[in-house]
């Protein structure tokens, strides 16, 4: 080749856009369709509240296996917030201001929510022996 001779150059692929106009179809208009009823989802939401954190474990696995017994759609354990309740007491009954005594007590929460519970998993729910000390709040929403 001559020095002088050039190569070709490549097409880019910015070349050139080509503009479509968009096709429009013509349908017929659409008809008013009413919702149908909708479909209330009933929920089955179980508070359990414990002194102590093993209690109220062996509690919600008792009750999820009793719900699951029965096929239930069951949702949790959620674990709550941790309720602190705390109390500074003085020691001595008179001069000794600075000693003092604290003392606390923790409350362990948990939430379980059962999805459109049947009538044999309420009955079956209803039957449950749990351990003293654990406290059960029961609500349909």
């Amino acid at each position: 080749m001559p020095a002088t001779a050039t190569k070709p150059k490549k097409a880019t692929k910015r070349a050139v856009k080509k503009t479509v106009a968009p096709v429009v179809k013509k349908t017929a208009p659409k008809k008013k369709v009413t919702p149908a009823a909708p479909i209330t989802e009933h929920k089955l939401r179980i508070r359990v509240r414990a002194y102590e954190h093993k209690i109220l474990d062996l509690s919600v696995k008792q009750i999820m296996d009793t719900a699951a017994r029965f096929d239930a759609i069951i949702v949790g354990p959620v674990p709550l917030p941790t309720e602190i309740k705390r109390w500074t007491v003085n020691r001595s009954t008179f001069v000794h201001k600075d000693a003092r005594e604290q003392f606390e007590m923790r409350i362990h929460k948990r939430l379980i929510d059962i999805m459109n519970p049947s009538p044999k998993v309420i009955e079956a729910l209803t039957n449950l022996n749990l351990p003293s000390g654990v406290t059960i709040d029961v609500k349909m929403v």
